[in-house]
């Protein structure tokens, strides 16, 4: 959860030099907290991670529907949230088509509460939400390679915002979409990009993989969906005037803003590790080609 604002410009055009150093000094300590815990329920597994990862997605859907509809809608959120809840339960379980059936009844009581005019956003909220459970919970429910797995995926993440950030910061040069995010450039992505084929190979040497050019280029593809994941929440943000998702996370805003790029990148690592490994070994399914 532990993310710098992947990709960014160079400063915050009219922000004083003191509060940006607050900022960011806010932001370094909010990382060195929430970094290690996500790591640490990694590798425990089990119900800490399932936990860990519902808090997460259960927040994520809070700041959703409270962009997009308001807060006065506390029964639609509670009958959502309460299915985000359960489906955590069977996930840990080892029910993965029970959590995902469980998603749906969440997307079904959006459809009964929701205002008819957020009805649809409210629905992408539940399976927004929905995968950034499941994705995580899925991949490490694989006993055998499932942390290593998520380290791989926090490596690509983490490393493509961090460096996107500085390098952006550092370089600059034009811009990688200004409608949508004004301050993310063209050297940050491809330095994040780079610096997390980087990190994935470190991780394969670390980890003994067999193949580490195969972790080279399964990080490429996860570092632009990650940036990809990251650009759409700052469209959504956008579309309903907000500048953060929320101020749950001093420094960094709201967990869907932490955790844009990880929750894109999550879910097509579990998709390419269930079509290669199923539910029994999607975790193999991703690392071992």
């Amino acid at each position: 959860m532990a993310e710098a604002d992947p990709v960014s410009g160079p400063g915050d055009a009219g922000r004083p030099v003191g509060a940006a150093a607050s900022n960011l000094a806010l932001r370094v300590v909010s990382a060195a907290v929430l970094a290690p815990l996500a790591v640490l329920t990694a590798w425990l597994g089990g119900w800490a991670f399932a936990l860990f990862w519902a808090a997460a997605a259960i927040a994520v859907l809070w700041e959703w529907t409270t962009l997009v509809a308001g807060r006065d809608h506390r029964l639609m959120f509670s009958a959502c949230g309460s299915a985000i809840a359960v489906a955590a339960l069977m996930a840990w379980r080892g029910r993965p088509i029970a959590a995902v059936s469980l998603v749906g009844m969440g997307a079904l009581a959006a459809l009964i509460f929701a205002p008819q005019r957020r009805r649809l956003w409210i629905v992408a909220g539940i399976g927004y939400a929905g995968a950034m459970l499941l994705a995580p919970v899925v991949l490490r429910g694989d006993d055998a390679d499932g942390f290593i797995a998520m380290v791989l995926l926090f490596a690509v993440v983490w490393t493509t915002d961090v460096l996107g950030y500085f390098a952006g910061r550092a370089f600059g040069g034009p811009k990688l979409w200004p409608a949508i995010s004004p301050r993310k450039t063209w050297s940050g992505a491809i330095a994040g990009t780079l610096g997390a084929m980087l990190a994935a190979v470190a991780v394969a040497e670390i980890s003994g993989a067999s193949r580490p050019p195969a972790f080279a280029g399964i990080a490429l593809l996860l570092s632009v969906v990650a940036q990809c994941g990251d650009l759409f929440e700052s469209f959504v943000k956008r579309r309903f005037g907000a500048k953060d998702a929320s101020q749950l996370i001093p420094g960094h805003g709201g967990v869907m803003d932490r955790l844009d790029g990880f929750w894109a990148a999550a879910v097509i690592a579990c998709l390419i590790g269930l079509l290669r490994g199923g539910f029994d070994a999607p975790a193999r399914g991703l690392l071992v080609w």
